[in-house]
């Protein structure tokens, strides 16, 4: 059993952030199942969305972050969010992190769909996440903050009050392990990894948001979620990221007949929305034609994006021909763990940060760039409450019973990839009411419940139990919402319902092993089921 101050669930940007926040005053334990390098943040291609430029203001990033959106948001909060953002990043500048800068040593600031203004800043050409993440892990004590690798939460504890106080884990050897603190936050990342293309890594599949739910906290939004355009395709499936910020360099997107396929679909052409160019993308599949990212107008391309020109030198696709063959993928949920504006949940003791939270911020879709910008705001939002709080040690010890109850043994029938072929087929990017209702009524059939302790023989089994559990969300909320808006694309209802949907969100939560789903809309809430 170990003891910590506070227990970090995830090592992305947020998990970082928080832990540099926190380290003065409090030990702080950070828990990954893989390792600390391995997650979406040290993959990210693109950069950090911040309205820096001379010409730029926060009324403008915050227009454009309702635009793709939908005016899902809350908007007060997107609007603090924006001027902490900005605050945040000029400090990162001032502190020295290494971002890219023009010869004259003026910062570079690029461009990305839907923004109106030259606002992302970049590290490494194409290389955000990673850079910034060794930055921030550089910043960090070692005797002050604990990694654990390898381990797997599958359980939070919870105290005789309802209090988070703990969480179990499976190590690599699938033993068992115990660990406790006053203070446990989720940041977990997003659920790429439950479909078949994904520009996620494979091990981010909504363990966060499973195990927030089994623990009684409410999410929302999960029928929001965005598929990015452009991502690499050959032979059949997806091999990597080709950043938006290639398009916002001038690439063009055309079909295997030459035509440029954004033409007289949005008057921001490639740099629209990301919906809408996943979707006409999707469209250009389905009549058979291949869709190309036509390179050859950008100028020192391997110089700018050096990772994208080694994934394509690695999959033979030829920089100099120009044509890199693309097609979307699953890339960031929206929705996520309902917090307030610091990243406490429902759940007292339990928090969440980052793209496993839906705080507000990315409406029905999300800008460009904008989630690094959430995940470094709300850490240090985060880590300023805890400091201000002042609780390093338990005011109120767990229950020993609760600690180490014994679950009840489970059997998983079924295996990930058939979670994910379901997904990708009847949750994908264009929804139908026939596709929905067929995959969530398998998932229904399989003979699972939804129970806070139970048994794994192994952490495959926590994985595609959890897996069972996030599609169940998604799919649920998916056929409720009877409208097309932002990510969340019905064919069957192919306009945005602004008498019946507009600011209307669904809230899912467990009770007591039953799915409770409400509606929240203008301040009223409504129960369903």
């Amino acid at each position: 059993m170990g003891k910590a101050d506070i227990i970090i669930i995830g090592s992305g940007i947020a998990a970082l952030q928080l832990a540099r926040r926190l380290q003065e005053q409090f030990y702080v334990m950070i828990i990954t199942k893989d390792k600390i390098k391995s997650g979406n943040s040290y993959l990210a291609q693109g950069g950090i969305a911040a309205p820096l430029g001379l010409k730029d203001s926060v009324h403008a990033h915050f227009k454009d972050t309702l635009e793709a959106g939908r005016y899902h948001q809350d908007e007060d909060g997107v609007k603090r969010l924006i001027e902490d953002g900005k605050r945040m990043v000029e400090s990162l500048v001032k502190d020295g992190a290494p971002f890219d800068r023009k010869e004259n040593g003026s910062l570079s600031l690029g461009m990305e769909g839907a923004h109106s203004e030259h606002r992302i800043l970049h590290s490494g050409g194409d290389q955000t996440g990673k850079y910034l993440l060794e930055y921030l892990l550089r910043s960090l004590s070692s005797e002050k903050v604990e990694f654990v690798e390898g381990e797997m939460v599958y359980e939070l504890v919870k105290d005789d009050r309802g209090h988070c106080c703990g969480v179990k884990t499976k190590d690599q050897d699938d033993s068992i392990r115990y660990y406790d603190a006053p203070h446990v936050v989720l940041a977990t990342g997003g659920i790429g990894g439950i479909y078949l293309s994904t520009s996620n890594h494979p091990a981010v599949t909504g363990d966060g948001m499973a195990l927030a739910f089994l623990s009684g906290a409410k999410l929302s939004d999960m029928e929001f979620i965005q598929f990015h355009p452009t991502l690499l395709w050959l032979n059949g499936k997806t091999c990597g990221l080709i950043s938006e910020a290639v398009r916002g360099e001038g690439a063009l997107l055309v079909n295997n007949e030459g035509k440029r396929i954004m033409e007289g679909v949005d008057p921001l052409l490639e740099l629209a929305p990301r919906h809408v160019v996943a979707e006409c993308i999707h469209k250009e599949r389905q009549m058979g034609r291949n869709v190309y990212l036509d390179i050859r107008r950008i100028k020192d391309f391997r110089l700018k994006f050096p990772s994208i020109s080694d994934l394509c030198l690695k999959h033979h696709i030829s920089i100099e021909a120009g044509m890199i063959p693309v097609s979307p993928g699953c890339h960031f949920i929206m929705g996520g763990i309902v917090t307030d504006d610091t990243g406490r949940t429902n759940v007292p003791g339990l928090y969440a940060i980052g793209e496993v939270a839906c705080t507000g911020l990315h409406g029905a879709n999300r800008l460009a760039s904008n989630s690094l910008l959430e995940g470094l705001v709300y850490g240090d939002r985060l880590g300023e409450f805890l400091l201000e709080k002042g609780v390093g040690r338990f005011t109120h010890p767990p229950s020993p019973v609760d600690e180490m109850k014994e679950g009840t043994s489970l059997n998983v029938p079924f295996h990930t990839g058939d979670i994910r072929k379901g997904m990708m087929n009847g949750v994908g990017i264009i929804r139908n009411e026939d596709g929905l209702f067929t995959h969530l009524k398998w998932l229904k059939e399989q003979p699972l419940t939804f129970q806070e302790h139970l048994d794994f023989n192994s952490r495959e089994e926590i994985q595609t139990y959890f897996m069972w559990i996030v599609s169940i969300l998604i799919t649920e909320s998916a056929l409720l919402r009877t409208e097309s808006r932002g990510g969340h694309i019905r064919a069957d209802f192919p306009k945005e319902d602004n008498d019946e949907w507009f600011k209307r969100k669904i809230i899912l939560q467990n009770n007591e092993g039953r799915l409770r789903v409400e509606y929240h809309e203008q301040n009223e809430t409504k129960i369903y089921a």
